[in-house]
């Protein structure tokens, strides 16, 4: 697996990732909500299969 998540959206997905849980946790939104697991997940390990899939990279590595 190579990296395909650069640092500013690694930073965005975990951010929203935690927000998306935080508000399902306390009732503010649906089940839905879990869906930020899958967001702070490729945003921790920094590789996003849909990414691969359609070529994109935002990482700047060479």
């Amino acid at each position: 697996m190579k990296t395909n998540v650069g640092s500013m959206d690694r930073i965005i997905r975990i951010v929203v990732g935690l927000a998306l849980i935080g508000l399902t946790l306390t009732g503010n939104i649906g089940v839905w909500g879990w869906l930020g697991v899958v967001a702070l997940a490729t945003g921790a390990i920094g590789w996003c299969p849909p990414y691969a899939i359609l070529g994109i990279n935002t990482c700047k590595t060479n």
